[in-house]
């Protein structure tokens, strides 16, 4: 989460767009500094930020178009070009884009990053991809869930495949495991305000650009929006452990290294995934 919720009002669609681009054009810059959850070097050095999860998830990449929505600074989708894939990585901040073309041009691997917003995309990509991917702190930012799910549709050729992989909503409600504080509602109730003071990948460099909007969405209305959108639905898992820790303060690792939402005797959904193809 980004910090504690104010109360939910009526926010106009282009100021929320105008907050969260200026937001995260400066994560943007501050993120990947160092090893701590973007390890640019090591991915530099020829590793892969992908998890055994995702690589499960999306299949088989390569040789196949892949189209990666809200991509950041380009780490995962140049990840995926080293698995084979032919990618495309598509985010609203010019900023992380520049920083993703960039890295490709560091590591020499061909990849195409374009600066749009995911619920518009530039028509030349319509029908294009094999594969359309989004992973890990998605769909938060969306308000228009439907729309998402039209937009990523549109994108894949008929017979392709659309994976996401996201922090469970329920895990997302909660700020803060002990003591317990939730700060957030499990489905969609409207825009939510948050301010931050500095950014999950760098929390040593303070924010100037620190409120955000963001959304809520329950996994029935995540499968809702993607069946309406003309996707089978293949596969809805609810994943008990995470590779990583993506919620700090609120999961807890265990002997086996994986990381667990761990508030009473059982543990509770960490992540989600969909995949679901195109007739």
């Amino acid at each position: 989460m980004s910090g504690a919720t104010e109360h939910r009002d009526v926010i106009p669609e282009d100021e929320a767009r105008d907050l969260n681009r200026r937001s995260w054009d400066e994560r943007a810059l501050a993120h990947g500094q160092d090893p701590s959850y973007y390890d640019t070097e090591s991915f530099l050095a020829g590793g892969s930020t992908l998890r055994d999860l995702d690589v499960e998830l999306a299949g088989d990449v390569d040789g196949r178009d892949l189209l990666h929505l809200q991509c950041h600074f380009g780490l995962d989708s140049l990840s995926w070009s080293r698995q084979g894939a032919r990618v495309t990585g598509v985010d609203f901040s010019p900023v992380a884009i520049e920083r993703a073309r960039e890295l490709a041009g560091r590591t020499g691997l061909a990849a195409d990053f374009v600066t749009a917003d995911v619920l518009d995309l530039p028509a030349d990509l319509a029908g294009s991809f094999d594969v359309v991917w989004a992973s890990y702190g998605v769909f938060t930012w969306i308000g228009d869930l439907r729309a998402w799910a039209r937009s990523a549709t549109r994108a894949l050729r008929p017979g392709g495949r659309l994976a996401v992989v996201d922090l469970h909503p329920l895990a997302r409600m909660i700020e803060q495991r002990n003591p317990l504080v939730v700060d957030s509602p499990y489905a969609d109730d409207g825009p939510h305000r948050y301010s931050s003071a500095t950014s999950y990948a760098a929390p040593d460099r303070p924010l100037e650009n620190r409120e955000t909007v963001q959304w809520s969405h329950s996994l029935g209305e995540l499968v809702s929006a993607f069946a309406a959108a003309g996707l089978r639905i293949d596969t809805v898992e609810e994943h008990l452990t995470s590779e990583r820790n993506d919620r700090d303060g609120v999961l807890t690792q265990g002997t086996d290294g994986l990381w667990r939402l761990q508030l009473w005797e059982y543990p509770l959904p960490v992540l989600f995934s969909i995949r679901a193809t195109k007739p």
